[in-house]
């Protein structure tokens, strides 16, 4: 699931995350909150840093793909060459791209952590959707 912060994401991933357990199925939500505090707590938020998180994301997917595990991936990644770069990682059936289209000023309302706000005021740089782009993906299978 890809799209702005408050766009719905998180809530969603976890969502289907407990439909999958209570039909019994293995599945794991790889939420982006989660991976920043640990397998990408060294990553910051330029643009390198960026692709490099959603490389480690990609390369964990395809863990738990070749482990028969559903995973359910839930980041902003704001960069179509990388979501497509996911992409060409896993198995066609293992990659369901899932965008959350959800406009900018109702996802600043929605979004209780402050950090709009704070990338409006130029507090915080290389924010995406204020001064660092999202590129909203060409051909995704699911749209919301």
């Amino acid at each position: 699931m890809k799209g702005l912060s408050g766009s719905g994401k998180s809530t969603l991933a976890c969502s289907l995350g407990r439909e999958l357990h209570s039909r019994g199925k293995l599945s794991y939500i790889l939420d982006g909150d989660n991976l920043r505090h640990g397998l990408n707590k060294d990553l910051g938020f330029k643009a390198k840093d960026r692709i490099e998180n959603i490389c480690r994301v990609g390369e964990v997917a395809k863990l738990f793909a070749d482990a028969g595990l559903i995973y359910v991936a839930s980041l902003i990644s704001p960069y179509r060459k990388d979501r497509d770069a996911c992409r060409v990682m896993l198995p066609d059936d293992n990659f369901i791209e899932v965008f959350m289209n959800m406009p900018l000023e109702l996802c600043e309302k929605r979004y209780a952590k402050g950090l709009y706000r704070l990338a409006r005021s130029g507090k915080i740089k290389g924010f995406t959707g204020i001064d660092d782009p999202y590129e909203p993906p060409l051909n995704c299978e699911i749209e919301i």
